[in-house]
């Protein structure tokens, strides 16, 4: 059987559609194994009006299922027996005496029988659909009434060609279904079948990937920006796209700040020219099934030419005080309560800067990175802070060195944007990414769960793509204040960093970190070198000697650190492994962490010999502590590259 589940309400938040699928998919998937109802291909679906979930191939019912239910033993009182019946609404007659494989007992067989899959639907759904998570919810229709994130107006819910009869604050689910807001009807009846197609003959597209296709489709050779794209699928049932302009006149204002207007408060895409310049064009997408007679294009270009106007103004006013006067302004700027304002910061961060090696063009960036955070126009757009500073900088005729720096120091605001471009804008990110992460946990404001108000995973992320993709030789472990909750939170986004982006094995990656994470350019390159060696015979069997070695090793624990004698080195296996190790130590200082690791894996022979033709644990005491020793120092070379022994080796897999 089919089973059609719509959630119709008023309209949900676009960014909040996907989790609420995502929940819908898994808790249902989860109810149909849990009750046997068979294995169903579930499909999802949504417009800012309705959650949508099918799931095909359903049982119509619970299978019938047998239980033996064991009672007291053949030898117990009669009364003791009666009372098993009693209690199982079973007469004497109707007790088997049956072995349970040590006692013979009473017993019966109890069989269950199935329950219709629409009755168990009808008890679940509604506390399944209530229990949607969402950042926010709300009561309705009042006070002590359900909570969901807008009230529900409408439910759809068939198994079948049966409705599931259940209700939420009286909203009873049925089989009509509601079209679009203007343009299609208020109730109109569905099946399974001919649901889709029922919402096409009311203006809704239930396919996200029609509804995006269909944006897409302006002939307008409009800026793709995937997730604008994405807001507008989510925010409209039948999207059609229309084409506006402006004077060309607000093109002497930066490119920044129009395309910021459009796309961040107006939802527009900005249009470029074929060399990559800004047209006087914009790409309005509507809810509706057209605009014949140009009225909805009209209010769009007039409610753009007014926000154009507040920009320019903002940008002229802001021009008649330089940035370097407005830093004072800061102290009127609350950064945290317990951190102080942005003036305090600021001089935290130009102090962080000269630490990290900054030279003067980074140290004046960082005096007058926040200074934007005083202006018009910053407190107009906000997502322009630090690319308005930069702007001003540069028609205030600062170096460019200086200004770019200003204008990146933001970034990267996700993984997929781009770290700054300038080693002095690279500085000056981190030391503000840095100032802030170390304020914040001082002050115990550290990130639990899912709750990060102060973006402190994205901030310590920022840095490692910086420092990692910038090639930045800095002491990060010596940055972190020797706070030893922010160093296993920093080595967490190290990890992450390095496995989900970067995608080294798990394994490589935690075997690489063992031996520092203070300097993460070495970092990459040890990881680099290890991954490229891992596939040859000789890695994996002195990986599988290195977990044999800290084995051997683990009982005898620091006693074993310090000088080997020589006197005491064996000729044969035990010499050539003592002269390997003497030969790889005195190149390491030289050589670069791919090297270190070709020559770790070429000592094979002599550890298989090794270990193959010498007792460790001699009964000569002396002997036996010095071959500890020989094979401490041995690991401890090994050590500066990885912890070997994390490397999963082949054998390991296989078991």
């Amino acid at each position: 059987m089919n089973l059609l589940l719509e959630i119709g309400a008023e309209e949900i938040p676009d960014w909040m559609l996907e989790g609420a699928l995502q929940y819908l998919s898994t808790a249902i998937s989860a109810l149909i194994k849990d009750k046997n109802l068979g294995a169903a291909n579930i499909q999802t679906d949504a417009t800012p009006r309705r959650l949508v979930l099918r799931a095909e191939g359903l049982l119509s019912r619970e299978p019938d299922t047998e239980e033996r239910v064991w009672g007291p033993a053949k030898s117990a009182p009669e009364a003791a027996i009666a009372g098993f019946a009693r209690k199982q609404s079973k007469t004497l007659a109707d007790l088997e005496i049956l072995s349970d494989g040590k006692l013979e007992k009473y017993s019966f067989l109890r069989k269950t029988e199935g329950r219709p899959a629409n009755q168990i639907l009808a008890e679940a759904l509604p506390q399944l659909i209530l229990k949607t998570p969402f950042p926010k919810t709300m009561y309705w229709p009042g006070k002590g009434g359900p909570r969901f994130i807008r009230p529900i107006r409408w439910i759809v819910a068939l198994l079948g060609d049966e409705v599931i009869p259940f209700e939420i604050a009286d909203i009873w689910a049925a089989n009509e279904s509601s079209g679009h807001r203007v343009l299609g009807a208020s109730r109109f009846p569905v099946t399974y079948d001919t649901y889709e197609q029922r919402l096409r003959q009311n203006f809704v597209i239930l396919s996200r990937d029609e509804r995006r296709a269909r944006i897409q489709a302006v002939p307008t050779r409009y800026k793709c920006d995937n997730d604008l794209l994405n807001t507008l699928v989510n925010l409209t049932e039948w999207p059609t796209p229309i084409t506006g302009s402006f004077d060309p006149q607000f093109l002497d204002l930066p490119k920044e700040v129009l395309t910021t207007v459009m796309r961040v408060h107006q939802k527009y895409f900005s249009v470029e020219t074929k060399d990559g310049q800004l047209a006087p064009l914009f790409v309005a997408v509507t809810n509706t099934d057209g605009d014949p007679d140009g009225l909805i294009l009209h209010g769009n270009e007039t409610v753009l030419r007014a926000r154009f106007n507040d920009a320019r103004f903002f940008w002229n006013a802001d021009q008649k005080k330089p940035l370097t006067d407005r830093v004072q302004d800061l102290a009127n700027v609350m950064f945290q309560a317990k951190l102080g304002t942005y003036l305090e910061k600021t001089k935290r961060i130009s102090a962080l800067v000269t630490e990290l090696g900054g030279d003067a063009n980074a140290e004046r960036a960082a005096h007058l990175c926040k200074a934007d955070l005083t202006t018009e126009l910053v407190k107009e757009f906000t997502e322009l802070q630090g690319i308005i500073g930069g702007l001003y900088a540069k028609a205030q005729n600062e170096p460019e060195e200086v200004w770019t720096a200003i204008y990146d120091h933001y970034r990267p605001a996700s993984m997929e944007d781009a770290i700054p471009r300038t080693v002095a804008g690279q500085l000056v990110s981190i030391a503000d990414k840095l100032d802030t992460l170390r304020g914040c946990f001082r002050v115990g404001l550290i990130p639990t769960g899912t709750r990060d108000p102060f973006a402190l995973r994205r901030a310590t992320q920022g840095i490692v793509r910086i420092v990692v993709e910038g090639k930045l030789r800095l002491p990060i472990r010596t940055l972190l204040d020797g706070d030893a909750a922010l160093e296993e939170f920093f080595l967490d986004r190290v990890r992450y960093y390095f496995r989900e982006i970067r995608g080294f094995a798990y394994d490589e990656v935690n075997a690489v970190l063992a031996s520092g994470f203070n300097d993460l350019v070495d970092v990459e390159e040890r990881l680099e070198a290890v991954r490229e060696a891992r596939p040859t015979e000789d890695f994996q069997a002195v990986a599988a000697g290195s977990k044999r070695i800290r084995n051997i090793l683990k009982p005898a624990g620091e006693l074993v650190a310090g000088m080997i004698d020589p006197a005491l080195i064996e000729p044969g296996p035990e010499a050539a492994l003592y002269q390997a190790t003497l030969n790889t130590k005195s190149r390491f200082a030289t050589m670069t962490a791919r090297e270190k690791v070709q020559a770790i894996a070429a000592m094979r022979p002599e550890i298989d010999l090794f270990f193959d033709k010498v007792l460790v644990n001699a009964p000569d005491p002396a002997v036996r502590h010095n071959r500890l020793t020989l094979l401490h120092t041995m690991l401890a070379e090994f050590s500066t590259i990885a912890d070997f022994s994390e490397i999963v080796t082949s054998s390991q897999e296989s078991k």
